[in-house]
């Protein structure tokens, strides 16, 4: 056997050892990828690092500026899509198309409501072109005329002053149009504060002439935007209806077309009839509970016996170390989801402040749980009302919720799959974190009817939040019926009920948020019953993989998980809730 040949078998031999190895390393390499982009994550991150920069340029989101800019990026970056074969996509990348084509196609839809109001807000502050034209000139170093500025800026104050007395008559303005000015005034304000903080002690023309200018009109924008919405709201008939609260209702049409945004294929109505069919059940179970406390069907009497079990002050910290350990050996047990150590470990509390609880009566959460308590500045009433809607029983749904496998979870595999993805919804959020409160029942996971009533609150909170959210946007309710509901309805402290109300209706939260956590739920449900129910996943599985998506309508985690691509030109249908 010559030396060539032996070679040649020996390298034979060493690439049928070797293979199978690098076959595998190669499978697990590609198996990594999978897990981290598609075709389109280098075009989404483009997109994401673009307008990241430009948002950051263009800061003034009102300006015609910043607008026109950001069409053409975004009309690009349409153009960019259109170039992918649609066909030839894995599954992560017509997902990816369908959603990043449809997040262009909304920023677009925003750039043009934002375009239609500059008539509005040109009308009421007619100078606000000139003041981003010189904060045009700052952003490259311009000197600008000190004394000619002073003199402008002399008159933009005379034309507020001139302005705020001219609404005393304004019989036209209502709410829309209050946010549509308040919106621009808020980019005058930001405005001038970067031409002033540029040159103000830099430039010694600047500083003498415009320091009195600044400070006196500064303050009288503040004025005027406030006087606008007063004088808003006196215009819209009933708007305020003794509760304080002034909000925006959307209407019919523009709740049908977040909602398909969202791929919910429901009316309102119809959602409507969902949550009053889950409160329906709820009311079932309330009173199994009730009877179980010897209440016998009073179940009000039940829950406030609940309400009443409030820890002592200064260890409420200690009761939520508590439920989440309760929590952490359930999940575990059950083997319901992957918890890393590091999750488990880094978690943090925090407390409210009392002018916070105003807004959030109740804990908020993420990777740091904040603790909603009283402090010492609180008045009597309000500490006691807060006690008694964070006690233990009520608590106990809400800090796995928080938590884990709720928030926490999810924002800490969010930074670590597929982290180019930013398909934000509320249906996934906060879904995802009621939809364990919904397995974590059905695992009787509540030890006696005190914790049952307490889980049963929240999931009448969350039913009664489509209903009343829905009816103030199809404008049948008035907030004070919205607060009234939910003391009625739900068993809630008039101060928390109030707290709720003002934070749906006067928060940054968008109208379709309320509902989102029932119905992100709900279809969380109905896919764990389409898999795991059915054996085709077991539960660690499903919830992994779904943590493994990053955040998108749930609608489109069903298409990855049940392996069937949606179509290019998606609409929704997925008609998740039994009939």
């Amino acid at each position: 056997m010559n030396h060539s040949f032996r070679i040649l078998i020996a390298t034979g031999i060493l690439i049928g050892l070797i293979f199978p190895a690098s076959l595998q390393a190669q499978l697990k390499t590609n198996q990594e990828v999978s897990l981290q982009a598609s075709e389109l994550t280098n075009t989404i991150l483009r997109y994401k690092a673009d307008k990241g920069i430009l948002d950051r340029f263009y800061f003034l989101e009102t300006s015609p500026e910043r607008i026109e800019r950001m069409k053409i990026l975004n009309t690009d970056y349409l153009n960019v899509i259109k170039q992918f074969k649609y066909d030839q996509l894995s599954m992560d990348g017509m997902v990816d198309y369908v959603l990043f084509k449809r997040t262009i196609q909304n920023e677009l839809r925003s750039l043009e409501e934002d375009a239609a109001g500059l008539p509005i807000a040109k009308t009421y502050i007619p100078f606000s072109d000139a003041v981003f034209g010189y904060e045009k000139r700052r952003r490259r170093g311009a000197q600008l005329p000190a004394s000619t500025l002073a003199g402008e800026w002399h008159q933009w104050k005379e034309t507020i002053s001139e302005q705020i007395k001219n609404l005393e008559a304004d019989q036209q303005i209502d709410i829309s149009t209050a946010y549509i000015i308040q919106k621009r005034l808020q980019d005058i304000k930001d405005a001038l504060k970067s031409v002033y903080d540029f040159y103000y002690g830099y430039d010694p023309q600047f500083s003498w002439w415009l320091e009195k200018p600044y400070r006196g009109t500064d303050s009288l924008l503040n004025q005027y935007s406030n006087a606008v919405m007063v004088r808003a709201r006196k215009n819209s008939s009933g708007a305020d209806d003794g509760s304080g609260i002034i909000g925006r209702p959307i209407g019919a049409a523009e709740l049908k077309r977040q909602l398909e945004q969202e791929y919910i294929p429901y009316t309102a109505d119809e959602l409507i009839q969902i949550a009053e069919k889950e409160f329906a059940w709820c009311d079932k179970e309330l009173l199994k509970a009730t009877r179980e406390m010897g209440f016998g069907t009073d179940w009000k009497a039940a829950l406030e016996k609940v309400k009443n079990t409030f820890v002592p002050e200064g260890k409420q910290p200690e009761m939520i170390l508590d439920l989440f350990n309760q929590s952490i050996e359930f999940i575990k047990k059950h083997q319901l989801v992957t918890i890393p150590p590091i999750a488990e470990e880094s978690w943090r509390m925090n407390m409210m402040s009392p002018e916070r609880q105003l807004v959030n009566p109740f804990f908020l959460g993420g990777e740091s749980i904040i603790i909603s308590y009283p402090t010492n500045t609180m008045a009597e009433p309000d500490k006691l009302m807060s006690m008694r809607g964070n006690n233990p029983h009520f608590s106990r749904a809400t800090v796995h919720h928080e938590l884990i496998a709720g928030h926490h979870l999810q924002m800490y595999q969010n930074q670590r799959y597929k982290t180019y993805r930013n398909f934000y919804t509320p249906f996934w959020m906060e879904g995802w974190a009621l939809y364990w409160e919904m397995i974590l029942w059905d695992m009787n996971f509540p030890r006696g009817p005190e914790d049952k009533i307490g889980m049963l609150f929240w999931r009448m909170h969350r039913c009664a939040r489509i209903i009343f959210s829905l009816n103030y946007h199809l404008e049948k309710w008035t907030p004070q019926q919205c607060i009234d509901f939910l003391v009625d309805r739900v068993g809630h402290e008039r101060a928390n009920a109030e707290g709720e109300v003002r934070r749906s209706f006067q928060g940054n939260y968008g109208p379709l948020y309320q509902l989102a956590y029932m119905i992100g739920g709900l279809q969380f449900y109905a896919l764990k019953k389409e898999l795991v129910d059915v054996g085709k996943m077991n539960y660690r599985q499903f919830h992994d993989k779904i943590l493994q998506q990053h955040q998108m309508p749930v609608e489109m985690i069903r298409h990855i998980l049940t392996n069937t691509s949606p179509k290019k030109d998606f609409s929704t249908n997925w008609r998740f809730y039994p009939k």
